[in-house]
């Protein structure tokens, strides 16, 4: 059977199989072991109907950070370390890692980095699982092992502890994040995060010289979380012929924030945002709900956006706590409490004294992508929420491949990796960059049903290629498209780790614990797409 089919959308299955990616990388430099910690025990003694005392006392206990998400199931009581534990834990998180999370960040600590750190731990456990055994002497790597030769020669290096200073960085405030291992494992991120510019800030960073094996075709863009313990993003780095990451907050794109780091060859000038304009306030973003927005909450942008939203228990025993007070102004640490709910949840005020959690639409339009993205086809709300969780977000990403546009005026070829549902074909269409040819590898079969229906409904004359695991990306594949497309302009992909909650762990079956068989298999996959385009010149 014929891998793709040039005409329309086109899909290829096969059966799962186990990576043997990663059996050559060795010497990445992490740390052998972990620190050692017992789950904290959570408290299931509850009253029916606690005391307003002690209520009042479990208010003041909730630090004013707008980080430590707090359970909606028994929040009275929950305080300090048990609150984000529970509630990790319940979202399917392994006990112990949340342990050892908290125990690193501090129980105050905001409740996105701490899921980030727990993503980005598993990543590095990975890392160092897939490069402790030795190399196999007895075996030559040929053709048909589907894996590009890597150099003999390995270079280690380790950053300065301090963050190098260049050009566009050095007036930019670093915040330190304690991430994994002891104090020297440090990741240094530039604050404001605004990478090479932003919209506002455009003048960022003019110009960069990118290492000569970058320079060679095709372009490529890789996205992981920005938290990361710092051996993972050197090695990232490194695989990725030592191209520096850029560091970029979505908040200055959209009304949410979400922190990301992009690893591209992409030239950085001349880059422009999509038209129109997306909404960068709550407020401009959802204009109907300004009328019941009380004074006493000042928020003006949403934190990351979650994969789960909040339960009505959580909206109603809200709603019960105003009405408390009539008319009135509540309390301060019932506003505290209350804020700090609608701060972790991304609850939104819909009506007198009532709050509720961000609906797909909503969520699809701090995301970029057009309405009802995500919906039919057979997509339940829950899908909806996964799927939306684990997307790009469409501004950002297009202003970064805005640069393409007056590159390839006829149109790109495109090899997505781990495409979801389709962020990058979403920003290159509204860029009004044509898809010639892109093939699509997807192992959510939700989420390649969403990418073929907006394919379909935006009627584009390309050929679409669907595959459903990597490990079906063959080296004999790749020069078979590259041979019928005349080749492939941009590579692009990102870890599944890196979607806005990093919950993907648990949503997503058949990727558990292959995060970084996965960077390996985008490393392997463009490699060997330099190394075909290179040869045919």
């Amino acid at each position: 059977m014929s891998p793709f089919e040039v005409a329309g959308p086109s899909s290829s299955t096969g059966p799962n199989s186990t990576s043997k990616v990663a059996a050559q990388f060795i010497g990445m430099g992490f740390p052998k072991e972990m620190d050692q910690a017992k789950p904290y025990s959570v408290g299931r003694n509850v009253s029916t109907e606690p005391s307003s005392s002690a209520f009042e006392s479990n208010m003041y206990n909730i630090s004013d950070d707008d980080s430590s998400l707090t359970s909606e199931e028994n929040i009275d009581d929950l305080s300090g370390k048990d609150m984000p534990w529970s509630l990790l834990v319940e979202m399917g998180y392994d006990a112990r890692e949340v342990s050892i999370a908290i125990d690193k960040l501090g129980p105050d600590v905001e409740m996105t980095e701490l899921i980030d750190h727990i993503c980005a731990a598993r990543l590095e456990k990975e890392l160092q699982n897939q490069t402790s055994e030795p190399p196999r002497l007895d075996h030559e790597i040929t053709q048909n092992d589907n894996c590009f030769p890597f150099e003999k020669k390995r270079r280690h290096f380790e950053r300065d502890s301090k963050v190098r200073k260049r050009e566009g960085y050095s007036k930019a405030i670093e915040k330190k994040h304690i991430v994994d291992g002891g104090d020297d494992q440090v990741l240094h991120l530039p604050n404001p995060m605004i990478g090479y510019g932003v919209p506002e800030n455009p003048w960022r960073k003019l110009e960069r010289k990118l290492p000569d094996s970058a320079n060679a075709p095709p372009y490529f863009y890789y996205e992981n979380v920005a938290l990361a313990p710092k051996g993972v993003w050197s090695t990232i780095s490194r695989f990725l012929y030592d191209v520096e990451p850029e560091f970029v907050d979505s908040i200055y794109f959209s009304a949410a924030a979400r922190k990301r780091g992009y690893v591209h060859n992409l030239p950085i000038t001349n880059r422009f945002s999509l038209l129109p304009a997306p909404p960068l306030t709550i407020q401009d973003a959802f204009p109907l709900l300004r009328k019941w927005w009380p004074k006493w909450d000042k928020r003006t942008k949403l934190n990351c956006v979650l994969t789960k939203p909040a339960s009505a228990k959580l909206t109603e025993k809200i709603r019960t706590h105003l009405e408390a007070y009539g008319g009135d102004e509540p309390p301060l640490f019932v506003k505290k409490y209350i804020l700090e709910q609608c701060r972790k949840w991304n609850l939104v005020w819909v009506g007198k004294n009532r709050v509720a959690p961000l609906d797909p639409d909503e969520i699809e339009l701090l995301l970029g992508f057009p309405k009802g993205h995500t919906r039919g086809g057979g997509t339940s709300v829950s899908n909806r929420y996964t799927a939306l969780g684990n997307s790009f977000q469409v501004d950002t990403v297009a202003y970064h491949l805005s640069v393409l546009k007056r590159l390839f005026p006829n149109g790109m070829n495109v090899l997505s990796l781990f495409s979801g549902i389709g962020g990058a074909e979403v920003a290159l269409h509204r860029l009004g960059i044509g898809l010639k040819n892109v093939v699509s590898v997807e192992i959510c079969e939700v989420n390649r049903n969403i990418m073929r229906s907006w394919w379909e409904q935006t009627n584009q004359q390309g050929s679409l290629v669907k595959v459903a695991d990597v490990e079906q990306v063959t080296g004999e594949r790749i020069e078979q498209w590259i041979g019928v497309f005349g080749g492939f302009d941009l590579v692009i992909g990102g870890s599944p780790c890196s979607n806005l909650s990093g919950s993907n762990r648990v949503s997503r079956n058949g990727l558990e614990g292959d995060q970084s068989s996965l960077f390996f298999h985008y490393y392997r996959i463009l490699n060997h797409v330099k190394s075909v385009m290179g040869e045919q010149g």
